[in-house]
């Protein structure tokens, strides 16, 4: 089994929340800015660089929201034959500090947006969710109509 550390930033700005557009693999759907943390790189340093290089905004990593863990089977990995993936996704409260928006180029995301909660797009990964859980907003996201 293979297994892949994340580390993920919930930012809030009033009502609205900060995503980034996650296509690979003919698969794609709105996620929280993040992603894999790279050898011997803290979490809190990996979230930080993730956010800049999917969105163009600096942050700051703020209070640990909490940690989730998931098993991806093998018949749902892009690669054919890898086995299942244990995904460790690390979710923290981050705060914009400087930068401005723009959408990653020759990445794993392609457009980087601001969505009022009670409006996220239907079309999202199940971590929005769970993080929008772990941060005390799940009632105050709705999906969009």
């Amino acid at each position: 089994m293979d297994i892949r550390v994340a580390a993920y930033g919930v930012i809030v700005d009033g009502p609205r929340i900060l995503l980034a557009h996650w296509n690979e693999g003919g698969r794609s759907g709105w996620t929280l800015p993040g992603g894999g943390i790279e050898p011997g790189e803290d979490p809190l340093d990996a979230v930080v660089r993730e956010i800049a290089e999917e969105t163009g905004f600096e942050a700051r990593a703020d209070e640990l929201l909490g940690i989730d863990s998931k098993i991806v089977p093998a018949e749902a990995r892009f690669v054919p034959d890898a086995g299942p993936l244990h995904a460790l996704r690390i979710v923290y409260r981050a705060t914009v500090t400087g930068g401005s928006l723009r959408n990653e180029l020759g990445g794993t995301t392609d457009e980087a947006a601001w969505f009022a909660l009670a409006s996220i797009p239907n079309r999202r990964v199940d971590l929005v969710d769970v993080a929008l859980r772990m941060a005390g907003l799940g009632d105050l996201a709705r999906p969009e109509r």
